[in-house]
């Protein structure tokens, strides 16, 4: 059974930063692009960022610059660092796994989901 298990998430300052983490299991870690993705209050789910296995990492636009996707195979876990945070990036962030290796923003290419972990950006 695959399980992808988020980190906790929390209040920051806007201008502060944080670090998402993943732990995944139930899979064969190194075969799997992971990607982020996340739901502002009363908006659809946009993608974030997303790696695949030999570090190709694509970005959403909004996050160029200021987020931050690795990922350690040895540990099945995928990291997110999050920095200069604006009270626009408060959502509900998920981490997320598909089986094909190339990195893609399509929420319906991903086969797995985590539970998702609230951040919160305070003014």
């Amino acid at each position: 059974q695959v399980q992808l298990v988020e980190s906790e998430g929390g209040l920051v300052q806007a201008g502060g930063s944080l670090t998402l983490s993943c732990a995944a299991s139930g899979l064969t870690f190194r075969w799997y692009t992971m990607g982020w993705f996340r739901q502002p209050p009363g908006k659809e789910r946009e993608f974030v960022a997303a790696i695949n296995w030999s570090g190709s990492t694509l970005y959403a636009d909004s996050v160029k610059g200021r987020f931050t996707i690795s990922r350690e195979n040895v540990k099945n876990t995928v990291h997110l660092q999050v920095a200069s945070l604006k009270v626009d990036d408060t959502a509900d962030y998920y981490c997320a796994a598909k089986r094909v290796a190339t990195p893609t923003m399509t929420i319906e290419d991903y086969d797995y989901w985590g539970q998702g972990t609230q951040v919160t950006v305070s003014s």
